[in-house]
């Protein structure tokens, strides 16, 4: 019998990600044949006669650099369609409006300050009710939905606790009643987690973080596969306006290219610093997914590759401690974000959630003392380091 060949061998019926991170929605310019796609920096278009375009008219509606964009990112998320955003919260709030007075949410209790504010400040006066429920916790969706619930906003891993929900549990729960889910995959990216695959309706991502990659830009995203439903989110996108600029778009480009390289370090650095900190005395708690001592570490395992390149850290110490630890670092630098390949440290209360009233966050665990680290790409003895010297600060 005569062997395959390792050409056959290596044959696949659909790319890996890192193909799709490198070459999906685009192709080099067919005009010049430049490799990278061009920045298309124009407002309008050209048209050959009243209403007979190329397929663009104003650069608001749809940009070239932004279909490549969206492309892009719907093939890392295995998607149909993509709607691209000027930031996170712009594609949440787009979202948002495709509800009506009297509707009812069902939100994670433990998220993005951003997204609670939005809830409470804004849609509330509108009359859209939000019950904030631990969405780890399948009984607690269970007993939250209402006759006139429509939307279930979810994060996971959630910001900061890195809690980790059952996607595909609470997909199945809100499908059998009607209820679109809305997926924030911000933390885990496309490259470990893709909740599309496991049931969810839609996912969003602030493309500020890990898909841009190098905290020079700000965006949004919305990827899903309901062609209907496209059609209406790109009614609010277009009549809201909230949309990136070209060079933005090309940006992001940029960074997905290296997603899948520069998560692996993420990872890598980031579970070498969770297993550190773990072991540390002036350490209370560590939250993070890849940690066996994390609640939830069996569904994260079940629907990520790796843990994240996130940790929350609770100190044995007094909030001003905790402040005083997070300024004292240099490798990490204290600032808001997060998913640059630079190391980031933030404490939630007084930064990133202080948006949520106190009660509220101690209701959910979230403490004062909590800080957050996004692990970067540098060196993981460096970032040790830098950790042991400002917790030597609490002796």
């Amino acid at each position: 019998m005569a062997k395959s060949s390792p050409r056959a061998k290596a044959q696949r019926s659909s790319p890996g990600f890192g193909t799709l991170a490198v070459h999906a929605g685009q192709a080099p310019d067919p005009t010049t044949g430049a490799i990278m796609t061009p920045v298309y920096l124009t407002s309008t278009y050209v048209q050959a006669a009243p209403n007979q375009t190329k397929g663009y008219d104003y650069s608001r509606t749809c940009n070239p650099t932004r279909t490549a964009l969206e492309g892009n990112l719907a093939a890392l998320e295995g998607g149909g369609w993509g709607l691209g955003f000027a930031s996170g919260m712009a594609a949440i709030h787009c979202v948002l409006n495709l509800l009506q007075q009297g509707d009812h949410v069902i939100a994670g209790n433990d998220l993005y300050g951003g997204t609670y504010r939005i809830l409470r400040t804004l849609y509330e006066k509108f009359g859209v009710k939000t019950t904030f429920v631990d969405l780890t916790d399948l009984d607690q969706l269970d007993a939250a939905f209402q006759p006139n619930t429509k939307l279930v906003m979810l994060e996971t891993p959630t910001n900061p606790l890195l809690r980790c929900c059952d996607l595909a549990a609470l997909a199945a729960r809100c499908r059998k009643r009607g209820v679109m889910t809305l997926a924030d995959n911000t933390f885990a990216t496309p490259y470990l987690q893709q909740p599309l695959q496991l049931g969810c309706d839609l996912v969003v991502h602030s493309t500020t973080k890990y898909l841009g990659g190098h905290s020079d830009v700000v965006g949004g995203v919305l990827v899903g596969n309901d062609l209907a439903l496209r059609q209406r989110l790109a009614h609010f996108q277009n009549s809201c306006g909230g949309t990136p600029g070209p060079l933005d778009c090309f940006l992001v480009l940029r960074g997905t290219k290296t997603l899948h390289l520069r998560m692996e370090r993420h990872c890598s650095n980031a579970h070498t610093v969770a297993e550190w900190l773990e072991a540390h005395p002036r350490v209370a708690r560590v939250f993070y997914p890849g940690l066996p001592s994390h609640p939830n570490h069996q569904v994260a395992m079940r629907q990520m590759r790796k843990g994240g390149g996130m940790v929350s850290v609770e100190l044995k110490a007094t909030v001003a401690q905790a402040k005083k630890v997070a300024a004292a670092l240099r490798v990490f630098s204290l600032a808001e974000s997060l998913g640059g390949v630079e190391s980031l440290v933030d404490h939630p209360a007084s930064m990133t959630h202080a948006s949520i009233p106190p009660a509220e966050r101690k209701k959910v665990g979230l403490s004062d003392g909590l800080i957050r680290l996004s692990v970067g790409v540098e060196d993981v003895a460096d970032q040790i380091q830098d950790l042991e010297q400002a917790l030597a600060r609490l002796r």
